[in-house]
């Protein structure tokens, strides 16, 4: 292949690769910082902040782990002989395939996992460039296709017992006292131990090899991880458990959040005078979307929980004007709605949704308005009125694809599920998992965002390993015209510029499947949130180390699951939603190695002359 030939395949490729990355950011990435938004611990912008950060981070300083896996485990180099141009056309047809599929996957809010998308593509293209002989279907020492999809089954079963066993601790030694309160905030110190320990363990522990720090004794790494995990749980005892104790149990409403840095002195700060008769100014968590039409338009509606737990007792809340599931079993009638009914209350909901967005300022606002007062009229689009909406159209069309998803509101999204099919069944859900304590749950939505960094830097050290794995190998067959070896570096540049397009793709599209995750599976709480963020995290951190890419969107799918079964119920469980996944998952197999092996074989068998 001609230099010239290599450098557009390459560019090609890059495109494609940097697709793919985008795209995992908008769905894996999406999917897993659900949870919190869900949960109301975040909102989506601060859940962009957060994310990037910890991307970057797990990425850097762990990511390359999994890139030796994707890059040569599944197609050994070996099998390409001395021909980096079909290397390099095979890499470019494997991104473009997964970039394909998940793409289409993600506009249409299905969710599926970008790491088997691509691990799937490469397996078609190994079969059509070198043969199903050479590409590496077994175990082949935890780096073939054996191991990989091994996780399929193990990741989300890991994951589910990780998430369980945190929560079922929270249950135990708070949920269930009598005054749970008080033990909330003199054991959450605890989830910055595991958090700080997990993370530090990741990058020592055959982390970052640059640093040397793969080659420490086993003394080093254990007490170097349990060292950070311990400081982070005595600087949280030190400031974040005097912050919580004034903000949930004194109900000091005037505490601001800078006050943390006051440390211990927070504990001599007076409680209010007529604190016994306050309420703690918390967020209602036990609330679920309503459907009502006339709700506010600039807030989403709510249905009230239909009990709430202190200690052991469960005390029944007032019924709202929505009637629940629980309702509907005693005989009241419930909402029904017609499928173009239920279209519409979606469509109204994103209708009020636009409506805000054209009252604000900035570039945004102004390219809703221009969009909505310019849109096409009758005729073809030749028309010269059309003509001109158009042109005045495509500038703000561009502002709103870099900027809408920044601006999105979930919540808000999802008005109109009720009285659909989905909508009872997630009530039916709901109605068997008990709600327990705002203030107490307030607390953990604190803990929730350490647990969803945590899992951010999960997912940068193995999901960015997947993505930059195959631009690797297209980089160092390019500039080299070799064959990318076995054992090449990833370069930094390459970790980063990939990290970077997995947070633009969470921030500009992960609002697609943000919408339609979040709380569907199960009842989210922040106290249930962190648990399975937890759970996820660790399960994603334990593979990274053995090189072994696994699905962030299935270990945190498993993680909500473990933790849903603890609510006492098979019940409690959507496992409707949870068969479409299941579904998407086994079909993203086939679908992206056929697409991958097709973009091979038509181009390796492309009539050429010369």
């Amino acid at each position: 292949m001609a230099l010239e030939a290599y450098t557009y395949v390459f560019a090609i490729g890059t495109i494609f690769a940097l697709l793919e990355a985008f795209n995992n950011g908008a769905n894996d990435v999406a999917n897993a910082w659900a949870t919190s938004v869900s949960s109301r611990s975040v909102t989506y912008r601060q859940a962009m902040v957060l994310c990037t950060v910890f991307e970057l981070t797990g990425a850097l300083a762990v990511g390359a782990r999994t890139a030796s896996t994707i890059k040569n485990g599944i197609i050994p180099s070996e099998s390409f002989g001395d021909n980096a141009g079909v290397q390099l056309l095979a890499f470019a047809c494997a991104s473009a395939g997964a970039a394909t599929w998940v793409m289409w996957c993600t506009r249409n809010s299905a969710h599926v996992s970008s790491t088997y998308s691509l691990v799937s593509s490469l397996a078609g293209v190994g079969v059509a460039a070198v043969g199903a002989s050479k590409v590496q279907w077994g175990w082949s020492k935890g780096s073939g296709l054996g191991a990989i999809f091994a996780g399929l089954a193990m990741a989300p079963v890991i994951s589910g017992c990780f998430g369980a066993i945190i929560f079922m601790l929270i249950k135990f030694l708070v949920h269930r006292r009598q005054n749970p309160l008080p033990w909330a905030v003199w054991t959450s110190p605890f989830f910055f131990l595991i958090a700080g320990t997990v993370c530090t363990l990741s990058v020592v522990y055959k982390g970052s090899p640059r640093l040397g720090l793969d080659k420490k004794p086993a003394w080093y790494i254990a007490s170097v991880s349990l060292g950070v995990g311990f400081g982070l749980c005595i600087l949280a005892a030190l400031f974040f458990v005097p912050y919580v104790h004034a903000k949930v149990i004194k109900k000091d409403q005037n505490l601001k959040f800078w006050m943390i840095l006051q440390g211990p002195l927070l504990f001599k700060r007076p409680a209010p005078a007529d604190s016994d008769n306050l309420k703690a100014d918390v967020p209602d968590y036990a609330v679920i979307q309503a459907s009502s039409s006339d709700s506010d338009s600039t807030a989403p509606g709510v249905i009230s929980s239909e009990k709430t737990v202190t200690g052991d007792k469960i005390a029944p809340v007032a019924p709202s004007s929505n009637a629940s599931s629980h309702d509907q079993e005693k005989g009241a009638a419930p909402m029904e709605v017609t499928n173009e009914q239920y279209k519409q209350l979606l469509a109204d909901a994103q209708e009020r949704h636009h409506a805000n967005l054209r009252k604000t300022k900035g570039p945004l606002g102004w390219a809703m308005r221009t969009l909505h007062n310019n849109q096409l009229g009758a005729g073809s689009i030749h028309e010269t009125h059309n003509l001109i909406a158009l042109i005045k159209r495509v500038p703000a069309q561009i502002v709103v694809a870099l900027l809408y998803g920044t601006h999105y509101d979930i919540h808000t999204s999802q008005i109109g599920i009720s009285g659909s099919p989905e909508g009872r069944r997630m009530e039916r859900v709901y109605s068997y998992a008990p709600k327990y304590s705002n203030e107490v749950e307030h607390l953990y939505s604190y803990v929730q965002v350490i647990t969803a960094c945590t899992a951010s830097f999960a997912h940068g050290a193995n999901d960015v390993g997947n993505a930059v794995g195959v631009w690797a190998g297209m980089y160092s067959a390019w500039s080299t015209g070799r064959p990318s070896a076995s054992k090449a570096p990833v370069p930094y540049w390459q970790l980063g510029v990939t990290a970077a397009m997995i947070c633009i793709g969470f921030i500009t599209y992960g609002y697609n499947i943000m919408k339609v995750m979040g709380n569907k599976l199960t009842y989210h709480s922040p106290s249930r949130g962190s648990s399975m963020e937890m759970g996820a995290a660790i399960t994603i951190l334990i593979f990274s180390q053995y090189a072994l890419p696994v699905s962030t969107s299935m270990c945190i799918t498993g993680a909500t699951i473990g933790v849903g079964l603890c609510n006492g119920s098979l019940k409690a469980v959507n496992w409707k939603r949870l068969g479409l996944l299941f579904f998407s998952w086994v079909m993203t197999i086939p679908i992206a190695g056929l697409i991958g092996g097709g973009l091979m074989a038509l181009a390796v068998n492309t009539p050429h002359w010369g």
